[in-house]
């Protein structure tokens, strides 16, 4: 299942997609995808269902966020004052949506996070408005926004510069007004 750890040829990977596959005569397999924890790589193997897979045990644990410096997040969990500090490429693109205090979960094996998430719904501020490429007289129904996170998103052409809107940080898509 996507999420999971496993282990194989002494190697740790965590499942990004798995197909199960019906071959002809022959017998069924399992197509996966996995990143390797290690290099951060992205492989993709074939397992016979005679093969065995092992499972590794992760713990999933809320923290919250302290700050962002340059590449990395410093996380503090609440219960026993545990501080870590998290590559932001852990969270993936969602990373750049970090912000102090927000509430963040990670996926631990040995004490090292292998993957994090944030919440589905983040508050950002418009800082620039790109004009639209098109005629004077069409009005297009979104436009282009940068955010005070750096990132650039499409919103609804009616909202303004300093306007606090929700996005959602899995694709960088509009939800809605914040206020």
């Amino acid at each position: 299942m996507p999420g999971n750890v496993i282990e194989k040829s002494g190697k740790m990977y965590q499942v990004i997609d798995a197909e199960h596959k019906q071959r002809g005569r022959g017998g069924a397999m399992m197509q996966m995808e996995l990143r390797d924890i290690d290099t951060g790589n992205k492989v993709s193997l074939r397992f016979g269902t005679e093969e065995a897979v092992e499972r590794v045990f992760v713990e999933d644990k809320s923290f919250t966020c302290l700050y962002t410096e340059n590449d990395t997040a410093f996380v503090i969990e609440s219960e026993t004052f545990e501080q870590l500090e998290v590559p932001l490429d852990v969270f993936g693109k969602a990373g750049a949506y970090l912000q102090e205090g927000m509430k963040v979960w990670l996926q631990l094996y040995d004490g090292r996070a292998l993957s994090g998430s944030i919440p589905k719904r983040v508050a950002c501020t418009i800082k620039e408005i790109h004009a639209s490429t098109k005629g004077p007289t069409v009005t297009p129904r979104y436009r282009r926004a940068l955010l005070d996170n750096g990132v650039t998103v499409m919103v609804p052409s009616y909202l303004e510069i300093g306007e606090e809107i929700f996005i959602n940080p899995q694709d960088d898509s509009y939800i809605g007004r914040a206020k």
